[in-house]
């Protein structure tokens, strides 16, 4: 397993984990999504970086659309 690899998935988590600490949201649960995101584009599909790093921008758009619609 590539060390790159390992630290491109702990980034995003330290990313998340800390972008729900500042929107009071469930860090645990923002940090988990993103550590399964990761590891399915990059092990499991095979996407590479590029892939990964779409995905997870998908994850933050989804993760802002849902945390709009459940504030109105």
């Amino acid at each position: 397993m590539p060390y790159t690899s390992i630290a491109f998935v702990i980034v995003f988590a330290v990313l998340y984990y800390r972008a729900a600490e500042s929107e009071d949201g469930p860090a645990l649960l923002w940090t988990i999504l993103s550590v399964i995101v990761s590891l399915a584009t990059l092990f499991y599909l095979g996407w590479g970086w590029l892939g990964s790093l779409l995905a997870q921008g998908g994850l933050f758009l989804g993760i802002a659309i849902f945390r709009a619609f459940r504030k109105s």
